[in-house]
């Protein structure tokens, strides 16, 4: 059974938790809490829509913030999502291919192309484009 976007749901779910831009560490706080909890149970194609939306305006602060020289840094992001997924580097060698190239790149020694942030995207449940440049 396929699920379908229900707008109503998905309004429902805007009402409720009322996303907007983050401008405080105490609003990214709060957007991390709600993306955490929907990050570890299965998601509606609503709750879905919802996470990414979430993660790309804690992005965005975070980026501001914390890093204002860089325009995006998907290690960071990548390392981020991977240790609130609570995943390991194994889990990215069955993502990626090899030991070697993930090493690599969670080593900042290679850059992350078009194919592994499509995967990592797939994996995470995110968009690919977190891990690209």
């Amino acid at each position: 059974m396929t699920l379908t976007f229900n707008p109503d749901k998905y309004k429902d779910l805007l009402t409720a938790y009322l996303p907007k831009l983050i401008k405080t560490e105490a609003e990214n706080e709060q957007a991390l809490g709600i993306v955490e909890d929907l990050m570890h149970r299965e998601r509606t194609p609503e709750e879905d829509e919802l996470y990414q939306l979430l993660i790309t305006l804690i992005e965005k602060f975070e980026q501001e913030y914390y890093q204002p020289i860089q325009q995006n840094n998907p290690l960071s992001m990548l390392l981020f999502i991977l240790e609130e997924s609570e995943r390991s580097r194994d889990d990215l060698v069955s993502v990626l291919g090899t030991e070697d190239l993930v090493n690599n790149i969670l080593n900042g020694q290679e850059k992350i192309n078009t194919e592994q942030a499509r995967r990592l995207g797939e994996f995470f449940h995110v968009e690919s484009s977190l891990f690209i440049e």
